[in-house]
């Protein structure tokens, strides 16, 4: 993502900050934390968020925290007097006062924008008081082979059939999204045609032997490129190609219209949300695993049923955000959480049955019941309904791990990380899939992967614990001790007996290595043991 504030630019992929066309230079702590304001400019951030994001939830000193703000203002030519940019309230925090705009990824910024070809004028505002909308239109054609010359049409006519499975999306019918077969697509007439938000196009490229097929999606609005991407493959693969392309499409529409649909409705006046853009504001924060960001989350969750009180998903939100209170056990009531994860999942699955992700939140509520086994019909309805669910593959898999079951579990593990490589859960992911190698005695296997899930800078202490496990079993005493210090210091209240209440292994040797493990590396068998 890049974000303008006057002549910077920050450039959160690429890791720098540019004024002009010279680079400033920042230490990355300074940088995280100018970030962290930048992309919260429409909000205070408070000091406890900064210790959370910014040192990993360690306590530090009044006099660290002013030195990494210090940085900061140098860099962006600010000072504590002027606060041109970044305003210091008193005994709350910091904001970041000047305008900002935001652009979805310096790739997208920097590719060409589509624009109508015909017709110039401002585009009307598609209604945001619906779920989102999409228009698959016929795919261009270069180069020709008569032997496959429909397959222009039949891989966006196999895309309309697999996402009008996908509840949470309105998907707009053949006959209607095929008459614009234009080249030149007019954006704007397709938007007030159809009543858009999204639209998919795409070109076939046929050379000889060789296939290439090119999808973007592209945002009705705006007429920016949301996401691409360019298959290559040989022609005699076509039926391989089109599988693939489905897949691809559904993982990236569960993963980019929700942070678009964020990023727009950062950009409307508090006032003028509705529950679409409450709900969609609240996930890009109830996805950062943190005990401040979860709890903005579940109030825009909050928010967004209080409007719209048939909005399954929102409640399957409020489920989430409660889940993972009670998982990590942010409040002094964990049960009374996990009573609220369970009753709003209820509601979710009540207003729509068939919805993945209410589905998904239900079968986590037997987590927290020391049954994981019990919501595993759930999941299974999760991945009927949508087989490209990466979450739902996911929880699965940890189900299985928990249940001993390696195999499995390693198998669909693999399937959620190839349908979702950038998945918010890809730390979860990674730590199960290192649970999996446990469960195997590939000790290797199971460092390897949980420092990667650890590492993560959206991974929960917990997954720290796993990581130094892991490791000591493995004979890594150097990078054991680490990461038990990582752990120690970001939760001082770590035990063995939080670590097997979150994860409930029924393999008795899998727990005796574990909790061996933990004890040698000096965790407490109970937090009262500290």
């Amino acid at each position: 993502m890049k974000l303008l504030f006057e002549d910077f630019a920050l450039d959160t992929r690429r890791g720098d900050l540019r004024f002009g066309d010279r680079e400033r230079p920042m230490e990355p702590r300074a940088f995280n934390l100018l970030c962290l304001l930048v992309e919260n400019h429409d909000r205070l951030v408070s000091k406890q968020e900064i210790l959370e994001k910014v040192w990993d939830g360690r306590i530090v000193t009044d006099s660290a925290v002013s030195t990494v703000v210090k940085a900061v203002r140098k860099a962006i030519g600010d000072d504590g007097d002027a606060q041109k940019y970044l305003r210091t309230v008193r005994g709350r925090g910091f904001r970041f006062v000047a305008p900002v705009r935001i652009f979805p990824g310096s790739e997208a910024e920097e590719r060409p924008t589509v624009q109508s070809l015909t017709d110039p004028q401002t585009p009307a505002q598609t209604p945001k008081d619906a779920k989102p909308s999409i228009a698959i239109l016929p795919f261009a054609t270069v180069g020709f082979s008569e032997a496959f010359s429909a397959i222009g049409d039949a891989i966006p006519t196999e895309l309309i059939s697999s996402l009008s499975r996908l509840r949470w999306l309105r998907v707009i019918a053949r006959g209607s999204s095929f008459r614009f077969r234009n080249r030149d697509i007019d954006f704007d007439a397709v938007r007030s045609a159809l009543g858009v938000g999204y639209v998919i196009t795409g070109a076939v490229e046929i050379f000889g032997s060789k296939l290439a097929v090119v999808v973007e999606l592209i945002d009705a609005d705006t007429h920016n490129v949301v996401w691409s991407e360019r298959i290559p493959s040989q022609i005699d693969d076509v039926h391989e190609i089109r599988a693939q392309i489905v897949r691809d499409v559904i993982a990236a529409l569960e993963l980019h219209i929700p942070f678009n649909e964020a990023e727009k409705a950062r950009l409307s006046s508090p006032s003028a949300l509705d529950a679409w853009g409450e709900y969609h504001i609240g996930l890009q924060h109830m996805y950062r695993f943190n005990r401040t960001d979860n709890e903005i989350a579940a109030a825009r969750f909050e928010r967004a049923t209080a409007a719209d009180p048939r909005f399954s998903r929102a409640f399957a939100a409020r489920s989430f955000t409660s889940f993972q209170s009670a998982f990590l056990k942010y409040s002094p009531e964990p049960q009374k959480d996990a009573e609220n994860a369970l009753r709003f999942a209820e509601r979710s699955v009540e207003i729509d049955p068939l919805d993945p992700f209410g589905n998904f939140n239900l079968a986590r509520t037997h987590w927290l019941e020391g049954d994981p086994d019990g919501g595993l019909a759930l999941l299974a309805r999760a991945i009927e309904v949508n087989p490209n669910f990466a979450q739902g593959h996911y929880a699965s898999a940890w189900t299985d791990a928990i249940a001993g079951r390696g195999d499995s579990a390693r198998t669909s593990i693999d399937v959620a990380i190839a349908l979702s490589p950038l998945d918010p859960f890809l730390y979860a992911m990674q730590a199960t899939r290192g649970f999996a190698c446990l469960i195997e005695g590939d000790y290797a296997g199971a460092a390897q992967w949980s420092e990667r899930g650890a590492r993560s800078p959206a991974a929960h202490f917990l997954i720290g614990a796993i990581a130094a496990a892991a490791h000591h079993l493995n004979g890594d005493a150097d990078r054991a001790s680490y990461w038990t210090k990582n752990v120690r210091s970001r939760r001082a209240d770590a035990s063995i007996e939080h670590f097997f209440k979150a994860f409930p292994f029924s393999d008795a040797r899998v727990r005796q290595e574990i909790s061996g493990a933990l004890t040698e590396q000096g965790f407490p068998e109970t937090a009262s043991g500290l």
